[in-house]
């Protein structure tokens, strides 16, 4: 089954890596965290909350991009 994906054109094929990732964001939270996963977001949100950046806008993000191409 898997090696007649490779028949299916291009687009067809981008279709179905859209829809199963799309599936498996939709089940996302059935799958549970690891306390190690747990313990890098308490870390990373630490960090986070402790620096007082709170980050940029995307457009300008992607204004300063713009500049250096």
């Amino acid at each position: 089954m898997i090696a007649n994906l490779r028949t299916l054109p291009i687009v067809e094929r981008i279709r179905l890596v859209e829809y199963l990732w799309d599936s498996i964001a939709a089940d996302q939270m059935s799958l549970p965290m690891t306390n190690k996963q747990m313990a890098e977001l308490d870390q990373r949100l630490d960090a986070y909350e402790s620096d007082g950046i709170k980050g940029r806008l995307a457009s300008q993000v992607i204004a300063d991009i713009r500049k250096r191409l």
